[in-house]
């Protein structure tokens, strides 16, 4: 039976969206427009000090500035109660408690500098495998620390290689005990972690398609572990190339010269469109055009592996 596509844009509103947000919002509803399926917005502010409802309600404008739409989500909500990550913690809490259950979670104590010590395991990107020194602490000593500092909470993870394949990348895995380690799901001020939210919130939306940056990849073995853990069906992945300056360093929101604000001043909707869509290869030439002009011939076999590259007049 088919099961129609159901994809999301999941920013985080620490700041006003830059072109690399936008283009992966862009690839990820083409995608899902021209399959026919169903677009949520969820907005990923698990730390409201950092990410003010100001800077959501900015991303609505923005991509209704641009022409892109959503079927459930953001400010209007939908059958999934609120899709505000941070109104969210009680279904967390859910989660983590089932987790807990199957006494899968302990308390960590370790500080930044302990985690990023030159004794422990450094991968090649740069990602540090926690050893699990604090998995085998005793009630005792437990309770001793938390005299002195909070815990983050670490989950437990299996003598497991997950495998999956990636709509771009290909077959990629990772041996969880040394290529991951026991990761973070709830953080030491009581936040839960990304990791947890983000696999709850896919599931219980029904995301099948997660479109995201290749600076992610990382992380989705992890998180395929955990949807079926708690029961979910993991999503298809797609990790798309990141989006760089015509000198080929990465944007960020740290280039405010590159943000919706200042760039809904220099060019139209359709010009942005059309600059991300010539980067992207979906089109020959970087001509005006709209995301609904580019729905009935987008395919992910026109993207480039490589890191994609803006023209020079947006610099």
């Amino acid at each position: 039976m088919y099961e129609p596509v159901v994809g999301r844009f999941a920013p985080s509103p620490s700041g006003r969206m830059h072109l690399g947000n936008v283009l992966c919002a862009l690839l990820s509803w083409l995608s899902v427009r021209h399959q026919g399926g169903k677009y949520i917005l969820r907005i990923e502010d698990l730390d409201p000090e950092r990410c003010p409802r100001s800077y959501a309600d900015l991303i609505e404008d923005d991509l209704h500035w641009l022409g892109l739409d959503w079927d459930e989500g953001g400010s209007s909500g939908g059958p999934d109660g609120s899709y505000y990550q941070s109104e969210r913690t009680a279904i967390y809490q859910t989660y983590f408690d089932r987790l807990a259950a199957q006494n899968l979670l302990y308390p960590c104590f370790c500080s930044r500098a302990e985690l990023h010590a030159a004794s422990a395991p450094h991968l090649s990107d740069g990602r540090v495998v926690y050893t699990g020194r604090c998995r085998g602490l005793t009630a005792e000593e437990i309770a001793e620390k938390r005299k002195r500092r909070g815990a983050a909470t670490r989950v437990i993870v299996p003598d497991e290689t997950v495998v999956f394949t990636d709509g771009l990348a290909g077959v990629c895995r990772e041996h969880l005990p040394t290529e991951c380690g026991d990761f973070i799901i709830r953080r030491s001020d009581g936040v839960f972690a990304y990791q947890l939210a983000v696999v709850v919130d896919d599931g219980r939306e029904g995301v099948t398609e997660v479109v995201r940056g290749r600076d992610l990849l990382g992380s989705t073995a992890r998180q395929i572990w955990l949807h079926r853990l708690l029961g979910f069906t993991p999503p298809h992945f797609v990790h798309i190339p990141l989006l760089n300056d015509a000198a080929g360093r990465r944007l960020s929101k740290r280039d405010a010269d590159l943000d919706l604000g200042v760039l809904r001043t220099r060019f139209s909707p359709a010009e942005l469109t059309g600059a991300l869509a010539f980067a992207a290869g979906l089109i020959d030439t970087p001509v005006p055009v709209t995301p609904r002009e580019l729905i009935a011939d987008f395919s992910w076999d026109r993207l480039p592996q490589d890191d994609l590259r803006l023209p020079e007049r947006f610099f």
